[in-house]
């Protein structure tokens, strides 16, 4: 199915054709949009609810601010898609996150109208900064710089240092707070409830109700610009919630809340804003998943729902969907809770990803034990370290390219200290339509180099079960558990669990004329590859590392013994990890061997299906089939 734009966004290519259009004809066009995204994500799903809430506020930042010169930053870039068809990609959206499409998030790149690339949370206000201190060092005074972050993206401590920095900065900087109560869960923390503070305030609405109804009323501000920016200062600090507004104390001035739904008085309120020196924030109200009813209700579910009815908002569920294994995730979920009902130490711990991760398992069913931290990754891994010099267990638990955002939190306040911080790593490996931003290529690699860390990755559902198990037992320090986004078997959910024999492989298939040393669940495939090189006459020997750290030394002694032809392969950067790892050992103990490394190239991967990504990377069944008979 292809989409088709309505009237008025049929026109429209560019911002320079969006300012043709009068103010009054805006409301049309933003419904236009509103079903064209609708429209396109039915079929090829996407980021909805985001996108959804920030219709108009596109509309309105492209109609007022003269894009690219003026820049514009889309924090995280779950909600840019309006953006994206405004400027040029239009015609490409149905290619949204498709092999060799166009980005699901901001990419310098691929527009000159992407001031700057996003997919994890809390950068665009440091980056808008940077951009406006440079701007003013080469005294181009003229150009507007715009942040847009959301409530959840603002809870990251990347944020609160940029906004204390540009409070001092006095640069030409403008930071849009799209608040929707919501990020891909519920948000959570003291800022959160403070902004809720902030929009149920009676007096405080009263007196925004005057002042953008002063704003509106065709005023020019000019020479009343000062005074009008002292009242407005005054009278926040006086009517908020009997207390002092957070942002003002930053030296920011806070405008708003408005409806970021009214686009007619947004583009009014933006005017008269370009005009205010200084760093300012806009506080914006939307309604995420705004004009699909069944994701405003839900927005959690529809922040990414697959594909849905677009008339209807019915998510269409997969026919085949009783019959596949559960996610990791999933089987990560059940059995915390098992463990413990089991070990009352047991804490989960999350940076905003309970649903994503599956931990909101455990917080409905054990609430006291289960911490969603908000957007917080560092806070969330020394959070961690601290219930663990206390006795406590903690699982904590974070997508795999998000965990780099704590690495020195990982060194410094666990591994040093020798701690008993289990870390989950969800996402590891290739994950498919996020793209670059969100692969988790480099955790292997980089957690490799870090002394008292065990790094164990499960061939399957009923392995993570028991690495779990064996992370949770007397003496076990720091230790690291790495599993894809995807599926693999169904785990007898009755069969007890078995501890782990730390640093030890096994042998899954003998063979004599070529080793394949595999890590985690991209082992599943390398089986396949022996059972259909078998049938050709090819003996592959096949065997399931399971622990990075400490590897098992016995067991590739063992293979370079008998081989002198060895594949690895891993779901993550060949440059640091498992191939790395063994082409050490084989040089450390001067094993004469022909190693062939198959994982992710020393390049950016971009999005497409996950089969589609294996298979550029040559790690897919028929890339590891190739790379076999090259050997021969």
């Amino acid at each position: 199915m292809v989409a088709e734009p309505g009237k008025l966004l049929s026109e429209i290519n560019y911002p320079s054709d969006l300012k043709k259009l009068k103010a009054d004809e805006l409301p049309t066009l933003c419904k236009e949009l509103r079903r064209f995204i609708i429209d396109v994500i039915s079929h090829n799903p996407g980021h909805l609810g985001a996108s959804l809430g920030t219709v108009e506020m596109a509309v309105a930042l492209h109609y007022v601010f003269n894009t690219p010169d003026d820049k514009l930053i889309w924090d995280v870039g779950h909600q840019a898609y309006a953006h994206k068809i405004l400027t040029g990609r239009k015609d490409v959206f149905q290619t949204l996150r498709t092999y060799k499409g166009i980005s699901g998030f901001p990419k310098m790149s691929e527009s000159e109208y992407d001031a700057f690339g996003v997919g994890h949370s809390s950068t665009s206000i440091s980056a808008a900064l940077g951009m406006a201190v440079a701007s003013a060092l080469k005294n181009e005074t003229h150009r507007q710089h715009i942040a847009v972050i959301g409530d959840g993206s603002m809870t990251a401590g990347m944020a609160f240092e940029a906004l204390n920095h540009a409070g001092v900065s006095k640069t030409n900087l403008l930071v849009i707070l799209n608040d929707n109560g919501i990020a891909i869960d519920k948000n959570v923390g003291a800022l959160s409830e403070y902004l809720t503070r902030i929009t149920t305030s009676r007096s405080y609405n009263r007196l925004k109700d005057k002042i953008w109804k002063f704003m509106g009323g065709g005023s020019p501000y000019g020479e009343n610009s000062r005074a009008f920016v002292r009242q407005l200062g005054r009278a926040v600090k006086t009517t908020l919630v009997t207390q002092s507004n957070f942002f003002e104390s930053l030296n920011f001035r806070y405008f708003g809340p408005i409806d970021g739904h009214d686009v007619e008085n947004f583009v009014n309120v933006l005017q008269h804003l370009k005009s205010i020196p200084g760093p300012k924030l806009l506080h914006v109200i939307t309604t995420k998943g705004k004009g699909l009813e069944k994701a405003e209700l839900d927005p959690i579910k529809y922040h990414a729902p697959g594909a849905f009815d677009r008339k209807t908002g019915e998510i269409i569920e997969s026919s085949c969907k009783d019959k596949l294994a559960p996610k990791y995730q999933t089987v990560f979920g059940r059995t915390i809770i098992e463990l413990a009902d089991r070990n009352d130490k047991i804490i989960g711990v999350t940076p905003a990803m309970p649903t994503g991760c599956s931990l909101n398992l455990m917080m409905e069913k054990m609430p006291d034990r289960a911490f969603d931290v908000g957007i917080a990754e560092q806070h969330a891994v020394t959070f961690s370290a601290g219930m663990a010099v206390q006795g406590m267990i903690p699982f904590c638990n974070i997508y795999s390219s998000f965990m780099q955002r704590a690495y020195d939190q990982v060194i410094h306040d666990v591994a040093l200290q020798k701690l008993n911080v289990v870390f989950c790593l969800d996402r590891g490996g290739i994950v498919g339509e996020d793209g670059a931003t969100h692969h988790g290529a480099y955790d292997l690699a980089y957690f490799r180099s870090i002394p008292n860390l065990t790094i164990a990755s499960p061939l399957n559902e009923i392995e993570l079960r028991n690495m779990m198990f064996t992370a949770q037992l007397d003496n076990m320090g720091t230790f690291v558990i790495r599993y894809p986004r995807g599926r693999g078997v169904i785990p007898d959910w009755k069969v007890p669990f078995e501890q782990m024999p730390i640093g030890k492989g096994e042998i899954l298939k003998e063979g004599k004329d070529v080793a394949i040393i595999s890590i985690g669940h991209i082992g599943n495939t390398a089986k396949l590859v022996c059972d259909t090189l078998a049938a050709e006459g090819i003996d592959v020997a096949l065997y399931n590392i399971r622990f990075l750290k400490p590897i098992d030394e016995d067991l590739l002694h063992k293979i370079f013994k008998t081989h002198t032809k060895v594949i690895t392969i891993e779901d993550g950067t060949i440059l640091g990890g498992l191939g790395s790892a063994v082409m050490e050992f084989a040089s450390d103990n001067d094993y004469k061997a022909t190693i062939r490394r198959l994982g992710i190239p020393d390049r950016f991967i971009e999005q497409g299906s996950v089969d589609e990504l294996h298979a550029e990377c040559g790690y897919d069944k028929a890339g590891i089939i190739k790379a076999v008979k090259e050997l021969l």
